[in-house]
């Protein structure tokens, strides 16, 4: 089994597929490494795919601290695989919660993304929703230590921003739900109270993506309101963004829609690698913010 030790001793699973230019998946809350299998599937033909469980979600160790879970840890795990496997400079997907790390990662460690995709972000963000949103953190992971993870996949796995999966892909969507139920409750518990509650809102973090200078795409689904507001202050606030917004699609974007998702990310890869992907013109409306 292929194992890692981050930077504090903790131990991460992850899958290396395929061989050439790195890409590194970072998943979401709910998922795990094998979320991103279309992507893996499609990629891998061409590019280095790997794929990693974050801490507290086995086969990866799961510390009982939930100090040890945080923004800052889950941007600094990305930066362990990089160097636990010798890559100096990656592309970087992530999806939710694995988009706020990507996107730390961007703005912590500029010389180490080839690219960064961030989709799906900005749960919390807005300032309006913050205190709920910890709050909502604190009861789930509440939740998941008295009932179980699989309440939890029939409760939060069936959020309105989840349906669309189910709507256009019940096996997959019951797929995603089997697997969200897999996960360890104390791990998932610590992950919700140690990073979900305590990350910082995008919104007190303008200068910081300002400062971010690598090739970068935010995709959103439009059907996935807590996240269309974020986006748009990423798309205004960071030159070298552009943004995708999804048709009749809600959160989890790489499944429900693997087809367009691809291609998007595909083009933009190609796009960067090609030397192609420039800043925003400063004539833009909204440049002169910055």
């Amino acid at each position: 089994m292929p194992m890692l030790t981050a930077d504090d001793d903790v131990e991460l699973y992850y899958e290396d597929t395929g061989s050439g230019t790195p890409i590194v998946f970072v998943h979401e809350f709910a998922g795990d490494y094998r979320s991103w299998a279309p992507q893996v599937h499609h990629f891998a033909r061409r590019y280095r795919c790997i794929t990693y469980n974050a801490r507290g979600y086995p086969p990866s160790a799961v510390p009982d601290d939930p100090q040890r879970y945080s923004q800052q840890r889950a941007r600094d795990d990305i930066r362990c695989v990089l160097d636990a496997l010798s890559i100096d400079r990656a592309h970087v997907v992530g999806l939710s919660m694995g988009a706020f790390a990507t996107l730390h990662f961007g703005m912590s460690y500029p010389s180490r993304p080839l690219s960064l995709v961030v989709a799906g972000c900005g749960y919390g963000a807005h300032p309006d929703q913050r205190a709920h949103f910890q709050a909502d953190s604190q009861a789930m992971a509440r939740a998941m230590l008295e009932k179980g993870m699989q309440h939890m996949a029939e409760t939060y796995g069936h959020r309105p921003a989840r349906l669309q999966l189910r709507d256009k892909d019940p096996d997959g969507f019951a797929e995603f739900i089997r697997l969200f139920a897999e996960h360890s409750a104390r791990g998932s518990a610590n992950t919700m109270r140690g990073y979900q509650a305590q990350r910082p809102s995008l919104y007190d973090l303008a200068g910081e993506m300002r400062a971010i200078t690598a090739p970068l795409l935010i995709v959103a689904g439009d059907e996935d309101d807590a996240t269309l507001e974020p986006s748009l202050l990423m798309k205004r606030t960071i030159a070298t963004a552009a943004l995708a917004v999804l048709p009749k699609s809600g959160h989890a974007l790489n499944l429900e829609e693997p087809a367009l998702f691809n291609r998007l990310v595909e083009d933009f890869i190609h796009t960067t690698e090609s030397g192609r992907w420039v800043a925003r013109v400063p004539e833009a409306p909204g440049s002169q913010s910055r």
